[in-house]
């Protein structure tokens, strides 16, 4: 009889790495797949193929998603200017919706009969993970050895030199999840809420020649089609050359709190250069081109779709509804957002749009009116005082 098929979900670090060896040696035929939505470098991806057949594996391989992630998700999120408690652009935990998608999809193609993961049952990445093989692959089982043995490092790294493979696991102060969207970051300081993280635990540091530089990011309906000038037909490829301009600032460090899927508070430190960047520079720019209600809305509507994705319901029916909305909110959405960059700052400079609308025929604001009168004026605001006027009038007690 054949040995059952299992796809396990490998990054490369201990958890997986003891999930290929434990599975292999329990006699399943192990496919290890990674999942990049543009993490993990072309070195990273190698090596990890190759520990992958050291570990046991029958099969390994890397499933590319980074240009999905971008058009399905990544693009609505700039869409809606979308931060989670005004602070976190929802970076790493994002892409793990289309790692596990991307997953659940191979499993299926092969025929697995199972789906295996190394999250352990203290974070929100086993809801993101078990949530989408649940509904994108029903009766494939899921299989958590690291959650449902609760087990420690050091049985996992003892486990692995017994049977010959050896590597660093050795744990560090800190630990990185790296992302096309930012890179979080765990650990040392992280774990007491009257600190902040020292310089060097930060993976990127100023490096720009240039004391003061200006940034220049151009949109179509919403969409980055130039940087500094230089077109890119390319999305991926734009946020990365943001990413790198930025970066070399050192903008974009922060840390958040805020509330997991399970319930508890949760502290991470990020570093997003590209995120902030992008995201400010297109409000701004949706300031000159969007009505008040336009915004007012969008700004609900993608405080939610943000909420959705962090909380694993992005495979809610009503994602593409929203989705739909924010796309519509584009239309005009066109022009030039100019930013300023310093060492670990910025500000945003104006916009240079054709569909600004502060050029007016009808006015200038505190300058002149050219659309009404003195007398049309003083109409307006008598009569849209008449609500108040009618109010404190009946309870002149009241007034403040």
């Amino acid at each position: 009889m054949a040995n059952k098929k299992v796809v396990v979900a490998f990054s490369g670090g201990l958890d997986t790495s003891y999930t290929v060896m434990k599975l292999t040696q329990d006699g399943w035929d192990v496919y290890a797949a990674c999942a990049n939505t543009g993490g993990f470098s072309a070195e990273q991806l190698k090596t990890n193929e190759e520990n992958a057949y050291k570990l046991g594996a029958k099969a390994y391989v890397t499933l590319d998603v980074t240009h999905e992630y971008y058009e399905k998700s990544l693009k609505y999120m700039i869409f809606g200017n979308v931060l989670r408690n005004n602070c976190y652009p929802i970076s790493v935990s994002s892409e793990r919706i289309f790692q596990a998608i991307a997953i659940a999809r191979y499993a299926k193609e092969i025929g697995a009969d199972a789906i295996a993961h190394g999250s352990t049952g203290a974070g929100n990445d086993q809801i993101r993970f078990d949530m989408t093989f649940l509904v994108m692959a029903p009766g494939v089982e899921i299989i958590t050895l690291t959650r449902d043995k609760a087990l420690s490092r050091k049985e996992e790294v003892d486990y692995l030199n017994e049977h010959g493979f050896f590597a660093d696991f050795t744990k560090l102060k800190y630990s990185y999840n790296v992302g096309i969207w930012g890179t979080s970051i765990c650990g040392g300081e992280i774990l007491d809420p009257t600190q902040g993280l020292p310089e060097e635990a930060y993976l990127k540091h100023v490096t720009a020649k240039e004391e003061e530089a200006e940034l220049k990011i151009t949109f179509e309906k919403g969409e980055i089609v130039a940087v500094n000038g230089e077109k890119f037909d390319d999305k991926v490829a734009a946020i990365q050359k943001i990413e790198e301009i930025g970066a070399s600032y050192a903008i974009g460090r922060d840390c958040n709190v805020g509330d997991t899927i399970i319930g508890i508070k949760g502290r991470v430190a990020f570093e997003a250069a590209a995120p902030k960047l992008i995201i400010e520079a297109h409000r701004l720019l949706e300031k000159s081109t969007l009505s008040k209600w336009q915004q007012y809305w969008k700004d609900q509507v993608g405080n939610w779709y943000g909420m959705f994705l962090h909380e694993s319901q992005y495979l809610e029916p009503v994602m593409p509804d929203i989705e739909a909305m924010l796309t519509s909110s584009q239309r005009n959405v066109n022009g030039t957002a100019i930013l300023k960059l310093r060492p670990y700052s910025f500000q945003t400079v104006g916009i240079d749009s054709p569909d600004d609308l502060t050029k007016s025929k009808l006015g200038e604001y505190g300058e002149m009116q050219h659309g009404w009168t003195a007398e049309d004026a003083k109409g307006f605001i008598k009569v849209s005082s008449t609500p108040l006027r009618v109010y404190y009038g009946m309870h002149p007690n009241e007034e403040r």
